[in-house]
């Protein structure tokens, strides 16, 4: 773990209780004398490094050393067009997108999308704050929602479409923006709305899934 989000990081001194003293004490093994960092919720940005002043069965007291601006996040950025797909596979990718550094996913609702899917962004926060204490990253993702492609793409012009096609993606390809669909690709009337847009696949001959081609082709981008 990095660091720890915790929402009275920042105060002089922290008295740590519950289940996160379970852990630090039982898990992490910590003691008196460690060092550990924590951010704020409200002020992410801000780096709290703070000493284990004393730990007793059930509160651990911190006093706080230094407090810094510092900033943890992808060199590029990638927004994915997301056409919805089964909330659990999102979930599985979820963190993994997060330390791969994606900055934005747009899910939307797609011709061949279950429209009865509800995108809990609460729940994916959740997630993502775990991921963020493992990895270090101190940005949170962020997530909006298209009723169609057409509504989106009205919007973001500049979109690349992952898609069955000849064009293979280049080993230095940098684009900001992607969409990807859902399981069975696009519609015959969402290829013909897509029609203009520069297109690509991945050179593999596998069929990818919704979830793994978004995996792979994050990674290209960004790693």
């Amino acid at each position: 773990m990095i660091y720890i989000l915790h929402d009275e990081a920042s105060n002089e001194r922290l008295n740590i209780k519950g289940e996160l003293h379970k852990y630090l004490v039982k898990v992490r093994r910590h003691s008196e004398g460690d060092e550990l960092f924590f951010r704020n919720r409200d002020d992410i940005k801000m780096l709290n490094k703070y000493k284990v002043l004393s730990v007793q069965p059930r509160v651990m007291e911190l006093e706080l050393i230094s407090s810094k601006k510092e900033v943890t996040q992808s060199k590029k950025s990638l927004h994915i067009a997301w056409c919805v797909i089964d909330i659990k596979s999102v979930e599985k990718v979820l963190a993994s997108l997060n330390e791969i550094g994606v900055e934005k996913i747009s899910f939307i609702y797609c011709d061949r999308s279950q429209k009865n899917i509800k995108l809990d962004f609460k729940r994916f926060e959740r997630i993502l704050e775990a991921s963020m204490q493992q990895c270090g990253r101190s940005s949170y993702m962020k997530f909006d929602t298209y009723k169609s492609i057409k509504e989106f793409i009205t919007e973001f012009e500049d979109v690349k479409v992952f898609d069955f096609c000849d064009n293979i993606l280049d080993s230095d390809a940098d684009f900001k923006r992607v969409l990807i669909g859902c399981e069975g690709g696009f519609s015959q009337d969402e290829k013909e709305l897509l029609a203009e847009k520069e297109n690509f696949r991945l050179d593999t001959p596998m069929v990818l899934r919704s979830e793994s081609a978004v995996m792979a082709v994050a990674s290209k981008i960004l790693l």
